[in-house]
């Protein structure tokens, strides 16, 4: 018995070994480790910890099982959630069809994609950061559309989370394009094809005031790892994601990104975000990325162009109705 578990775990690490030494044999014709290609970070564990799992930082091989299938088939479809909404008076949004969150979670069955924290969760405001969100909130109460200005990015197609640091698993389109050469890491999400172009020849940053929707990159390798800074990133209290963070964050907003190729058909995605003006802490995820198949698709976005036609003249239409019933 004794000598046949030797074998196995003998196996096993020849395994892993070889699956390591793979994945850094998987280099560039100049030497770094080679990214390229098409990839998705589709996922269907949540960004946050759900509150009922209290202190769980894993699930059992078991539970993730269940936890997928929970995901996977909930008691209540899309379907029967957006007749819901129809007969509460709310036009719904998209039904399963359009949604493409992957059929599994994180290959290390965490219950979060926020690995620090310990609580999974991001962590408290500070003061002022909940100064600005309690802003934002009633500033959105009152003007919800009165311009094109009032909504979210997304509405505008303007710009959506995937594209900008730190990237994050959303509903669908959930897959990136990147490519190298010596001077540039150059990563396009199909989502909205945002496209970032990282230099790593150590050119100066933006200045100060110069500021973009997905913020000034600059990149280095640390040994196996292409660590990627991003800085002067715009604040927007309509910008899609986490409305907790885009929505408050200060002109200190800044996040590390680290892309590790740890297998030849995976990519470890880390990014911290460290905003002292906001948070009370800086918090990290951790998302992993596996090969697509076939090529991105093209993604035209045209809520901007028709959508917001029909919002701005409803919420007209609402005002109108409003002040004639006074």
């Amino acid at each position: 018995m004794n000598k046949l578990r030797k074998t196995i775990c003998g196996a096993g690490i020849f395994v892993l070994c070889l699956t390591i030494l793979h994945a850094q044999e998987a280099r560039t014709p100049w030497g770094d480790p080679d990214l390229q290609g098409r990839w998705s970070n589709a996922t269907l564990t949540p960004l946050q910890r759900p509150a009922e799992l209290a202190d769980k930082a894993f699930f059992t091989p078991e539970e993730a099982r269940d936890y997928v299938n929970s995901r996977l088939f909930p008691d209540t479809t899309e379907e029967e959630r957006i007749e819901l909404e129809r007969a509460a008076g709310n036009p719904g949004s998209y039904n399963d069809a359009w949604m493409d969150r992957g059929n599994t979670i994180v290959p290390t069955l965490r219950t979060s994609l926020i690995s620090d924290p310990d609580t999974g969760r991001v962590p408290p405001f500070t003061a002022e950061g909940q100064r600005r969100f309690e802003a934002n909130m009633a500033y959105a109460a009152e003007h919800s559309a009165d311009t094109p200005a009032d909504r979210f990015l997304t509405e505008r197609c303007i710009v959506f989370g995937g594209g900008a640091a730190p990237v994050f698993p959303e509903p669908y389109n959930n897959n990136y394009y990147i490519v190298q050469t010596p001077e540039y890491v150059t990563i396009m999400a199909e989502l909205n094809h945002e496209v970032r172009i990282i230099p790593l020849d150590g050119r100066p940053r933006f200045p100060e005031n110069v500021e973009q929707w997905v913020g000034d990159s600059r990149g280095h390798w640390e040994g196996d790892t292409l660590v990627v800074e991003t800085t002067n990133q715009r604040s927007n209290r309509y910008f899609y994601g986490v409305q907790m963070l885009n929505s408050v964050m200060s002109d200190q907003f800044r996040v590390v990104e680290r892309f590790t190729r740890t297998a030849p058909d995976q990519i470890r995605y880390e990014a911290t975000v460290h905003d002292p003006v906001v948070f009370t802490a800086p918090w990290t995820v951790e998302v992993f990325m596996h090969p697509q198949e076939g090529h991105l698709v093209e993604f035209a976005c045209h809520e901007g162009n028709y959508g917001m036609r029909g919002i701005l003249s409803a919420a007209r239409e609402a005002e109108r109705r409003a002040t004639e019933g006074r």
